[in-house]
């Protein structure tokens, strides 16, 4: 018996953690990483079955390929039985359950998505408790409809499922007479999402979806059910923001270990943020493939894509519809880039610099991000030593939004409060006395020189005005929010990060907000954070570029000046 060692499922993710291996982008390696660990049985909260992956393996075995005529086993792709096998295979250690309740499918167009998912579905039809019903949700009822179309032509495809006595195939839904489970697929624009109790459901080119309300719809129904599924899959589309780029964020942050729930399987086909910039896409093979799995096996499908990739390059009509749909690179977003690599940004973490004592005797400059009253609001405190910056950075939210918050970005305030580098005040809003207080304690808590704190005026003036007429007044200089003006201080961190010469203390915070950073290039090529292009809150990062600025201008700029100066003799 075929154990999962020997799966074709476990080479997969043993070929993607391969060192060198750049077919196959940095999220697919962490999450065959994660997997890999279960499955080596590494992990103790979840293993993964043996004796379902034989039951799975056997109905694979059953389906035939309608278009290769081989069994389902030999002819789905390799990503997809990945997915099978991890989705229904790994188990809790605790009481057998299953271990994910959600899939992420971020894939390019032709990788046979939707046929992978009629897979699943027909599994579940035939496994999962009786009178189980599933559904499919899409924009509209004949995008919906694609599922329904794919699992008729399995079963027809199928001697051993095409027995009336297993499957009736009827017009709005599909029945399995075996479990008396039932399949119908769900528009839209047409049904209410409500009243369901979803065993499994499908939600197909998330991404046309503009808000998340049929895939929460979904999941609300399954709040009672302890087996439950729930499968999200798309291509990438042009619009900022959709349902889909808000599961991919959940699961991006949960796989960069900033949180978020680890019972979500995210297989996410992108390129690499080096390929998603500039004009990167045009030259480079590698992106397409790691965007598009199936190519890297079907020489046809890779030669087509190359030829899409051509027209994309000589005709802008052409681009946008060949990066989001081929690429998975937001059309809207090309001009905007990763700001630093998150895991660089980690080797920039040391123990000790969060402790007063290492500040001691320090000046430093401040840069205070002040947001609306209901939003995030952040501080933070550089200084320079040798050729080295250090930086301490805090954040300060509503303390009566902290559940509604930590919900909807997916970030676990309570503990980044517990670990201190996060601070609850006032109600329903900031509470901006508790923000100017804070400031000026530093002194006191530290023991620390403030040289200046740098602040751009939204919303900041009144607060300002209060740190400069203070018994112990602040020097506040403020700092014009553009390009032109954060073009320096924005390449200067990430020259510091990247070159290993910023240091900051333990701050998961401050990784998050890294991690949703993203850069704008004007037309004179100056790169600068934007927030709105941003996947979340990056207040932290907007301070600490704030507080740079300052320490440029007032130290960095002058030993310049003085290496370049000529001496008269």
């Amino acid at each position: 018996m075929e154990g999962i060692s020997g799966s074709r499922a476990y080479e997969y993710a043993k070929w993607c953690t391969e060192p060198g291996n750049g077919y196959v982008g940095a999220y697919i390696k962490r999450q065959a990483e994660k997997w890999l660990k279960i499955a080596d049985g590494r992990s103790d909260t979840a293993y993964v079955d043996e004796r379902q992956y034989t039951l799975i393996a056997r109905l694979l075995r059953l389906m035939k390929h309608p278009d290769l005529g081989c069994t389902m086993y030999d002819g789905l792709e390799d990503y997809a039985m990945l997915f099978i096998t991890a989705l229904f295979c790994t188990r809790f250690r605790t009481d057998n359950i299953r271990f994910y309740h959600t899939g992420v499918l971020e894939i390019g167009r032709k990788n046979y998505k939707t046929f992978s998912s009629a897979v699943i579905f027909i599994i579940g039809l035939l496994t999962e408790p009786r009178f189980s019903r599933f559904f499919s949700v899409a924009p509209d009822l004949k995008l919906s409809s694609e599922l329904q179309v794919a699992i008729k032509k399995i079963i027809k495809s199928s001697p051993a499922l095409a027995d009336e006595k297993i499957f009736k195939l009827m017009r709005k839904e599909i029945r399995c007479k075996l479990t008396e489970s039932e399949f119908t697929p769900l528009a839209y624009s047409n049904d209410r999402m409500d009243g369901k109790l979803a065993a499994m459901f499908l939600a197909d080119e998330c991404g046309a979806l503009t808000d998340n309300y049929p895939i929460e719809a979904m999941r609300s129904s399954q709040i009672t059910l302890r087996e439950k599924l729930g499968i999200i899959i798309s291509t990438q589309y042009p619009n900022d923001k959709n349902a889909m780029t808000e599961e991919i964020a959940a699961a991006k942050q949960s796989l960069d270990g900033l949180g978020g729930s680890d019972r979500c399987f995210a297989l996410l086909y992108e390129p690499d943020e080096r390929y998603k910039s500039g004009d990167s896409w045009k030259t480079e093979d590698i992106a397409i493939y790691q965007a598009n799995p199936a190519a890297v096996r079907d020489s046809h499908l890779f030669e087509a894509l190359l030829e899409k990739r051509k027209m994309a390059v000589m005709y802008e009509n052409r681009r946008k519809n060949f990066l989001c749909k081929h690429m998975n690179i937001q059309y809207t977003g090309l001009g905007t880039e990763g700001f630093i690599d998150l895991n660089k940004v980690r080797l920039c973490s040391f123990e000790n610099g969060n402790a007063p004592e290492f500040w001691q005797g320090r000046r430093v400059y401040l840069g205070l991000d002040l947001s609306l009253t209901e939003d995030n609001t952040s501080v933070a405190m550089v200084t320079l030593e040798g050729n080295d910056v250090y930086a301490m950075v805090w954040g300060f939210i509503p303390a009566g939004r902290i559940d509604e918050k930590s919900e909807a970005e997916k970030v676990d305030y309570n503990a980044l409060i517990a670990d201190g580098c996060c601070f609850a005040c006032g109600d329903e809003v900031i509470d901006y006395s508790f923000v100017e207080d804070f400031i000026q304690s530093l002194p006191e808590k530290y023991g620390v020189e403030i040289v200046q704190l740098g602040f751009d005026r939204w919303n900041a003036m009144s607060t300002v005005q209060k740190l400069e007429r203070s018994e112990k007044p602040i020097e506040c200089v403020e700092i014009r929010q553009h390009s032109s003006v954060l073009h320096r201080p924005t390449k200067l961190l990430k020259e510091l990060v990247l070159s290993r010469k910023f240091h900051y203390g333990t701050n998961k915070m401050l990784e998050i907000n890294f991690a949703n950073a993203r850069c704008t290039e004007d037309t004179n090529l100056n790169k600068y954070v934007n927030k709105k292009r941003s996947t979340g809150k990056v207040d932290m990062v907007v301070s600490l570029i704030n507080a740079l600025y300052l320490l440029q201008v007032g130290e960095l700029d002058g030993q310049n000046e003085m290496q370049f100066v000529c001496q008269l003799i």
